[in-house]
């Protein structure tokens, strides 16, 4: 557990006095938080600002995480810039029998409080994944359109108006390979 982590956080109080506590963290985010296109990267300063509130044998603890996102849109592979802001709420087991009975599952399993700490890394990185789009775009990120004069990228419908006009971002396929698609009708002439 790396305690300079802005997502580690010291419970031992909560635990012993049983009083709801606030808390406000501001480190470098240690992992990668995000999808494969857009995210936290390693070392970007994070925001982690909640509470934590003592819940017997364990803890509660409601954070709003904040952190600036980059990455590239899938179409035209434009540098996106935004903000990471996500709610994460995340128990922590102090005890073995924390959760017992006919309620928990076989596998179902409670983060525990190591050394009177908790770590909520995982919780912020799974809240994170489901929050961010699994294919960002210049319009989904709010950059605006994917401009074909500014990138070469053919409109998203794919009627360029130009019907041998290549896509830039495979230029370097078809240079290797030629025309592909006259090719193929060739071959199915002959067929």
């Amino acid at each position: 557990m790396n305690e300079s982590s802005p997502f580690v956080l010291d419970v031992g109080k909560v635990l012993r006095e049983g009083m709801p506590e606030p808390f406000l963290r501001v480190g470098d985010s240690p992992d990668r938080i995000g999808a494969e296109m857009i995210a936290v990267e390693p070392g970007t300063e994070v925001t982690v600002e909640g509470m934590i509130t003592p819940l017997g044998g364990g803890v509660l603890v409601d954070a709003d995480v904040r952190a600036p996102l980059t990455g590239q849109c899938v179409r035209c592979l434009a540098d996106l810039v935004d903000t990471l802001d996500v709610h994460v709420s995340a128990v922590f087991s102090a005890s073995e029998d924390f959760i017992t009975g006919e309620d928990a599952e076989e596998g179902d399993e409670i983060a525990r409080v190591i050394d009177d700490k908790v770590d909520m890394t995982q919780a912020v990185i799974d809240e994170a994944v489901l929050a961010l789009p699994f294919n960002p775009t210049c319009e989904l990120i709010g950059a605006g359109e994917c401009s074909e004069a500014k990138t070469g990228v053919p409109a998203p419908d794919g009627v360029s108006g130009e019907e041998e006009r290549v896509d830039p971002r495979w230029a370097g396929l078809a240079e290797k390979f030629g025309n592909l698609s006259a090719d193929d009708a060739d071959e199915g002439d002959k067929k």
